[in-house]
């Protein structure tokens, strides 16, 4: 019973070896167009900014986004949910509030969970708000 036990151990474990072996070499590239943008200087009167990076699967098996995480709950990403098929595009929606943050530079960044083969990367998005003045204006 024991040999019998042992034999099936040792044929489960050759099968997901062969299919393991069966897939090397195919995997998932992300390549972005910028992984930084830079709103430059924007009133603080008018606080959410918006901009979209895009991204092209360079390898050969699709590219699924696992996460998209934000460095600080005024930055919130949004980003192609279904698998990208081998050379083709998809993108990450990045908006920033700044409504109640300090006028000011900011430098925030988003980091991807993908099965890629980097499987983390950063983008990062930067700008100026400038103080609104009693006028509504913004100063400088």
């Amino acid at each position: 019973m024991k040999k019998i036990l042992f034999l099936v151990t040792l044929l489960v474990m050759g099968v997901g070896f062969t299919f393991a072996q069966g897939s090397e070499g195919k995997a998932a590239a992300i390549k972005f167009d910028k992984t930084t943008h830079d709103f430059g200087k924007f009133s603080e009167s008018k606080p959410v900014v918006s901009c979209e990076f895009k991204f092209t699967n360079i390898g050969d098996a699709p590219l699924v986004i696992h996460q998209a995480v934000a460095s600080c709950g005024c930055t919130v990403p949004e980003y192609t949910q279904e698998p990208v098929m081998p050379g083709k595009t998809g993108t990450i929606k990045v908006t920033y509030n700044g409504k109640g943050k300090y006028p000011g530079h900011f430098k925030k960044s988003i980091t991807l969970r993908t099965n890629a083969k980097t499987e983390m990367i950063r983008i990062y998005i930067e700008g100026n708000m400038e103080a609104t003045d009693k006028d509504g204006e913004s100063g400088k």
